[in-house]
């Protein structure tokens, strides 16, 4: 049975899935579509369940295939990571992280974390890439990523968590705002004025849509941009006030001559986490950084 499952075919089997079709996940691979219907054959022959079902909206999983998509995606990431640290080896780089982070780490602390972290392990390579927190943690499960980092209020769910740092959500107004004089404000009353939306579909923009809902309301946007940086000149412009981290504002308050108002709501003080699959299962290279944010960059109390 074991001589079915190589990385080629589990590779196929996971394009069929993907694609849900044959057809596009031979064009998608460059094989001759016949080559992965026998090789998907052969597979459910040994076992002697199927893996695929036709419907009319193209291929699912059958349970089984289910199971076998979860395991093929965790043997080929493996293999994925393996090559990649063996092959920095030659280039005298012992060890690469990958890391997926959400845009309020990567507008905040992190970089510098991750800089001293270098200057620390200079033989480590740290790829950083930004990722909303659910795609963070899909990419941790299915081994795209060695490291996470986002808010704690996503879906985690059978991920191990290290505490990285805190922050809090504040409403970036002008100086001449309403609300600019106020030294705090429940979120309920900035729904009085237009926003600006902030990466939507991210779990901040899903936290404050929930909490307008709970209120009764609804947000006003009135433009939208996907950094904080760009909501800050939005805001300076008059276009309207932005939620945005007390910790991400402060660069922009001054020379833009913003006013920063810390929200009263209990969710706008946010945890932020280390995310990874399991710590035993990590490189040398990213148990050193992931543990290095956690002990290094957030000291507790």
């Amino acid at each position: 049975m074991k001589r079915y499952f190589d990385p080629i075919s589990l590779r196929l089997f996971i394009a069929v899935c993907e694609e849900r079709n044959i057809a596009r996940a031979a064009e998608r691979e460059a094989i001759v579509a016949s080559a992965i219907s026998k090789r998907l054959a052969a597979i459910e022959d040994e076992i002697g369940v199927p893996l695929i079902k036709r419907r009319r909206r193209g291929i699912e999983p059958t349970p089984a295939g289910e199971a076998l998509l979860r395991h093929a995606r965790d043997v080929l990431g493996m293999l994925d990571r393996m090559r990649n640290e063996l092959s920095e080896f030659a280039t005298g780089t012992q060890g690469s992280v990958r890391v997926f982070a959400s845009l309020s780490v990567l507008s905040e602390s992190l970089p510098d974390d991750i800089g001293r972290f270098l200057a620390l392990h200079r033989s480590v390579r740290v790829s950083l890439e930004e990722r909303v927190s659910s795609e963070i943690a899909r990419g941790i499960r299915e081994g795209t990523a060695d490291v996470g980092v986002c808010w704690d209020a996503g879906d985690l769910a059978g991920l191990e968590t290290l505490h990285y740092r805190d922050d809090h959500l504040s409403a970036v107004v002008p100086a001449v705002h309403p609300l600019a004089h106020r030294k705090s404000v429940a979120f309920g009353e900035t729904l009085a004025f237009d926003q600006i939306e902030i990466q939507p579909g991210s779990i901040v923009q899903i936290t404050l849509h929930r909490a307008a809902a709970v209120a009764g309301q609804i947000i006003r946007h009135r433009i939208q941009v996907s950094t904080f940086d760009a909501a800050c000149r939005n805001v300076a412009a008059g276009l309207g006030i932005a939620i945005v981290p007390q910790e991400a504002a402060d660069a922009h308050a001054r020379s833009l001559r913003l006013r920063i108002v810390p929200l009263t709501d209990r969710w706008a003080q946010r945890r932020f986490v280390v995310c990874v699959r399991s710590r035993d299962s990590l490189s040398a290279a990213a148990r050193l950084l992931a543990d290095y944010l956690h002990e290094v960059a957030a000291p507790r109390t």
